[in-house]
């Protein structure tokens, strides 16, 4: 099996499963971290909340990938991203989807696979040519965008 093709083996519905999971264990870690903190036990909510952010970053940039593989409406794509903000919501968000199909199937843009026809499909596509290049450039621009996340600060600041 090629390098390529061993890059791949992860179905959309493995891949999508892995970060609404990851989501709501680090929804979890961020709360207790809260709890700690509020109760004086422990302060780490920078650690929990950093690693919640980036896990966040990592399922929004996952559910447009699949949206755009599976080629779901845009209400079904926007709520998928818009549950995240909500604590725990990933994990029935993919149970509904699942059940209903939607997650079905494997990479349809990858090499052999259909022609890419609008822009969001070239880059899928592009992606699914070069996954190894792509997931290099996909942490970089990941870990830039969630550096200057950091940078900016919590969205309130602590005291208030």
């Amino acid at each position: 099996m090629s390098s390529h093709t061993h890059a791949l083996r992860a179905s959309p519905r493995g891949l999508f499963r892995a970060f609404a999971i990851a989501e709501a264990f680090t929804w979890a870690g961020l709360i207790a971290a809260l709890i700690l903190r509020a109760t004086d036990t422990a302060d780490i909510v920078s650690v929990a909340g950093g690693l919640h952010g980036f896990v966040f970053l990592c399922y929004g940039v996952t559910t447009v990938f699949v949206w755009v593989n599976q080629r779901w409406r845009f209400a079904l794509g926007a709520t998928g991203l818009l549950l995240a903000i909500v604590p725990f919501a990933t994990v029935p968000f993919e149970m509904m989807i699942d059940r209903k199909g939607l997650l079905n199937g494997t990479w349809r843009l990858a090499p052999g696979g259909e022609n890419p026809r609008s822009f969001p499909e070239h880059v899928q596509a592009w992606i699914l040519r070069n996954v190894m290049l792509s997931i290099v450039v996909l942490v970089v621009l990941v870990a830039v965008l969630f550096i200057t996340l950091l940078w900016l600060g919590p969205p309130i600041p602590k005291g208030e």
